[in-house]
This record gives structure tokens, sequence and C-alpha cells, in this order.
């Protein structure tokens, strides 16, 4: 994610913030111009359209701005926010605070599908668009169950309980587990449904995507039974990401898109800061020096992936010295770096189609 800079005196503002540190000007994210503008006498005038908080602010803490002028659907939020179809009720007090994180985690997925060119068609707009159920199975006793199904993703809120979520990490197995990986992973579901399964895609990509994921027609309620109860396939390690992509094509599909999205976003931060690593001081057998590009829009996988390579083995010694685990602790082996190869050559033909 690029740094963000207060307009008024150009400190750095982080992305969440509603106001300057320095100068104190009040401050509202814009998504279009991916910019902090600051709000005077509660509004923001931007190229003969007036823009306003979000209905959100103060239930959810969101900063960010949305039209003046909108439709019934959208209820005075912003993007992001209109996307949710389903949340806790007003009095379900310890739910609606655990959505406040939650939601903080789907704004920088909106942020992200948005800057690398992803459409965003909301459910409000069209049938089978995108929609968000944050719901909660600690509050209410209810069972939720983390998917995708018809463009609606559900969310269970106590994900964001990170004494739960850490431990259903260990009892899995699993190395890494976030709210804004869950949200990664099941926009993935989503993106294959639109992109490569239906309409042009299902033309121009799905063939190759059988090929390389394998045949999403497959039983999903089988793949799960196998999955559960014999474990991943010996040597998975080989043509997979991680365990749980080797369940079924469509979960494959969703891990590699989730980590093609944490790996561009990291790499993204790091060069919006400046971030170089020195071949010959960081002390790894780097053949020149790791300079992240501006855009690897019209660059091979392989330039993207052979930067992250070096980049995660220095991310992973900063982990560990202090104490936590390392920041990537995935190998990407060839045959997933052609999973990846394929989704990032969807996601910029789709971006330079729209």
């Amino acid at each position: 994610m690029r740094a963000f800079a207060c307009p008024v005196c150009n400190a750095f503002t982080p992305f969440d913030s509603d106001g300057c540190a320095e100068c104190g000007t009040t401050l509202g994210f814009h998504l279009a111009t991916k910019s902090m503008l600051p709000i005077t006498d509660g509004v923001v005038a931007l190229d003969g359209r007036q823009w306003v908080r979000c209905t959100q602010h103060e239930t959810l803490a969101c900063n960010w701005l949305a039209p003046a002028e909108q439709t019934a659907f959208e209820r005075g939020r912003c993007l992001a926010h209109s996307l949710i179809r389903r949340e806790p009720d007003a009095d379900d007090t310890l739910a609606r605070e655990k959505l406040v994180p939650t939601a903080a985690a789907l704004r920088r997925l909106v942020y992200q599908l948005h800057d690398i060119g992803l459409p965003i068609d909301p459910f409000w707009r069209q049938d089978g668009g995108l929609a968000f159920d944050l719901l909660s199975s600690y509050t209410t006793g209810e069972r939720v169950i983390i998917g995708h199904a018809g463009g609606v993703i559900t969310i269970d809120l106590v994900e964001s309980l990170d004494d739960y979520r850490e431990s259903l990490r260990v009892r899995l197995g699993e190395p890494y587990r976030t709210m804004l990986g869950h949200f990664r992973h099941e926009v993935g579901h989503y993106y294959q449904h639109v992109l490569v399964e239906t309409g042009f895609g299902a033309k121009e990509y799905l063939d190759e995507c059988r090929t390389l994921f394998g045949d999403e027609r497959a039983s999903y309620k089988d793949a799960i039974a196998r999955h559960y109860e014999f474990g991943p396939p010996a040597g998975w390690s080989e043509t997979f990401i991680s365990e749980y992509a080797t369940m079924h094509p469509w979960e494959d599909f969703a891990e590699c898109f989730a980590h093609y999205l944490h790996i561009a976003d990291t790499i993204d931060t790091s060069r919006e800061a400046g971030m170089v690593l020195h071949a010959d001081l960081v002390r790894f057998a780097a053949p020149r020096d790791i300079v992240p590009l501006e855009s690897y829009d019209d660059v091979p996988i392989e330039r993207m992936l052979f930067d992250w390579r070096w980049m995660s083995l220095f991310f992973n010694r900063v982990n560990t010295a202090m104490g936590k685990n390392p920041l990537y602790p995935f190998e990407i082996p060839r045959a997933v770096a052609g999973k990846l190869s394929f989704i990032h050559r969807v996601i910029r033909e789709t971006a330079h189609a729209t």
C-alpha cells in the first residue's frame, strides 16, 4: 500500500487516519484519487461533486469519503461499507465491537482491489454482485460458515478474536491465519467465478485454469470429506502453496489468489518506503540489488517473484529478530509460480479492459 500524506503539511498519514497528527487537519480518504483530502465544514468539493464522511465513521471508525448524493442502496456509506449486506444487530454490542477491526480489513481489501484495477460490482447494483455478510457465531450461537456463494462472502466475526483465531490456526496446522487473509482468500473465489468461469473468461481462461488448478466441477463435498480424513497428498508442497489448496481446485485458486494479493501489497508497501535490498549487505546469494518496481503490470510474474523471494527472506529475519514467526513461511515451487502467473495475467488483462 502506498504511503499517504496530509495535503496541507505533507506529513505521513496512516491509511485509517481521519486527521493529521502534525497539523490537525481533518481528513477523509478518497478512493478514486487514492488520496487523503481535507474536510472543511463537513464537506469535500472535488471535480464538481461534493463528498462527505461515510456514515460508518462513528460506528466502524471509517475514514473514507462517500458521495453526498447517493442511492438508497448505498445509505450514505463509502464503497467498502456499501458492500456489507448483513451485519450484527445494533444491540449486539460485543459483535459490533468485533465488526470494527473486521471492517478495517475489508477497507484494505477494497482499496487493493481498486488499486490493481479489478472490477468491484456491488450486490445492490447487479445480481450476483459482490456482497459481504459479516456475522457472529460467538454472540448468537448460530453457525457461521466462512465462504463464498453467488457473490456473497460470509465472514465469522469470531475470527477477529486473537486467541480463538490463533488456537484454530495451531489446531489446523496452518502457518498463517488473519482476517485480511480470509478476505483475500474468499474474494479469490468470487473473482474466479466472475472472471474465469463465466462470461468472457469462460472462453478465454477456463480451459487453461482447469489445466493448472484442476476441474472445478469435481464434487466439493467429496473433496472436503477426503481432505479432512486423509489430509494432503504426498509431495503436495511441490505443486501447491498450502495444504488447504490441495483440497479442491476452487481452494487451490483461492489460496493462490490470496498469496498474489499478499505478495503484491507487501512489495508495494516496501517500494513506497523506498526500500532497496543491497546484495552485498543482506548476505543472501542475490545476484543483484533488489529494487521493487513501480509497477509489475507489464513484466512477467517471474520478476515479481524474484524480488519477493529475497524480500521475504529479509522480512522473515526481521520478524524472528522480534521473536515472531516468519512473515512469509511459504515456499513457491515452479508449479505454483505457474498458477500465480495465470492469476497475474487475468488481473492485468481485466484491469486493462475496464
